[in-house]
C-alpha cells in the first residue's frame, strides 16, 4: 500500500477523534451511538482500520458534522 494511503487513513482518524472530543463523547459513547464497539472507534482514530462509507455516514450524523469534514 502506498505511503500516502496510510497518511490519509491517519488524517481521517484524527478528524474523527477531533470531532468526537468536540462533541464531548468518549470512544465508548460514540461506539454506542453508532452501534460499533469502542475498540473499532479506537482503530479508526489511530488509522489501524478504515471505516466503511456506512460507518462514516453514521459517524457524521452522531458527531453532527458534515461527512466532508471527516474525509476532506
Amino acid at each position: 500500500m502506498p505511503d500516502w494511503v496510510l497518511t490519509r487513513r491517519r488524517e481521517i482518524g484524527e478528524r474523527i477523534r477531533t470531532a468526537r472530543l468536540h462533541a464531548n463523547l468518549t470512544q465508548v459513547q460514540l461506539g454506542e451511538h453508532i452501534g460499533r464497539d469502542h475498540r473499532t472507534v479506537h482503530r479508526w482514530e489511530y488509522g489501524q482500520r478504515v471505516p466503511t462509507l456506512e460507518d462514516l455516514l453514521l459517524l457524521a450524523d452522531a458527531l453532527d458534522v458534515p461527512l466532508a469534514d471527516l474525509v476532506r
